[in-house]
């Protein structure tokens, strides 16, 4: 069963301000891989939201 719809709007806000946390705190620690993982969820719930998807050019995503 796919997770779509099982939350509101506002936990998925919560959910992106903690990917956004977690994609700098990785950054500043230039952990690649876990940029990357962060950065798909951030696109993910960005479209989820419908809003405009980020681009992360440093990692090439």
């Amino acid at each position: 069963m796919s997770a779509r719809g099982k939350f509101t709007a506002g936990q998925t806000w919560g959910a992106l301000k903690k990917a956004w946390k977690g994609y700098k705190i990785a950054k500043v620690q230039n952990d690649k891989t876990k940029m990357t993982e962060y950065a798909r969820k951030i696109k993910t719930l960005q479209g989820e939201l419908g809003i405009k998807q980020s681009s992360f050019p440093e990692i090439g995503i």
